[in-house]
């Protein structure tokens, strides 16, 4: 039986580990072949270890485990020329791309009066320029391969406030508009562009900052509905936010373009 997007190219970012490392699991398992970036350096600011070389090896093994192939280079989504550089590099060894998942982004949470410009700074360039920067490295492999499918990784922060994360909240909602902006431009192309809006999703990150967002609803407890799920669950797996991708990358999304797809829990209910 032919997988979901068999024959299709895939390039995620942030495909170290967590929701990106499953996303490439996902779409493997479904018969894509895997183009993967990660940053494989400490990020600054931020309360949890960045990716490393090993963990690339990893969703390298795992995606080759399912029988599929896999293109896994160390890039940086702040710079235009590095995620270019890693796309075409796949693209020259695969042939086409059908797929992009600009899932790679930091947060860094803090009350508002200790924000500085340079954790502001460092959230737009990776969270917002950086999915700009891999639609553009993309978007033109895409028009030569006949269309395709976009997902860009937003946040229930995508859609309303989140406090503590004022920057990343910032980033996510332009990352809304960067999805409505190029799925207009795009269509005629046969491209469909959508966000993907997932709760909390247990990863390394989410790990390390959960005691620290404790602290902060301590302080704050007025705060802490905004950060409630409808559904009994307090947070997502990648799994999860996976499904969701590997749908939106299928045949069974054709018609979906411009849109908020969420996988939340019912968090942006309230």
């Amino acid at each position: 039986m032919p997988g979901r997007v068999e024959n299709k190219v895939a390039f995620i970012t942030g495909a170290a580990r967590g929701q990106g490392r499953s996303h490439a699991v996902r779409l493997a398992e479904e018969g894509a072949d895997i183009i993967a970036l990660d940053l494989l350096e400490p990020i600054p600011f931020v309360t949890y270890p960045g990716s490393t070389q090993e963990d690339l090896d990893e969703t390298v093994r795992l995606v080759e485990k399912t029988g599929q192939r896999i293109i896994a280079r160390k890039g940086d989504v702040r710079d235009l020329a590095s995620v270019k550089a890693v796309v075409d590099e796949g693209v020259a060894e695969f042939g086409h791309l059908d797929i992009v998942c600009a899932n790679a982004g930091i947060m860094v949470f803090h009350e508002w009066q200790d924000g500085t410009p340079e954790i502001w700074d460092y959230t737009i360039a990776t969270n917002l320029t950086g999915v700009w920067n891999t639609i553009m490295a993309t978007a033109q492999h895409m028009i030569d391969s006949g269309g395709g499918s976009m997902i860009l990784t937003a946040s229930t922060s995508g859609l309303k406030g989140t406090p503590f994360l004022n920057p990343y909240t910032a980033a996510k909602h332009g990352v809304v508009g960067l999805m409505r902006a190029f799925a207009s431009e795009l269509a005629e192309h046969n491209i469909r562009v959508n966000t993907l809006h997932p709760t909390g999703v247990e990863t390394e990150m989410t790990a390390h900052i959960q005691p620290l967002i404790a602290g902060f609803l301590e302080r704050h407890p007025q705060l802490g509905g905004m950060m409630v799920n409808q559904l009994p669950v307090q947070i997502s797996q990648p799994i999860d936010q996976s499904n969701g991708v590997l749908f939106l990358a299928s045949d069974e999304a054709r018609m979906i373009t411009s849109t908020e797809f969420k996988v939340d829990a019912g968090a942006t209910a309230y």
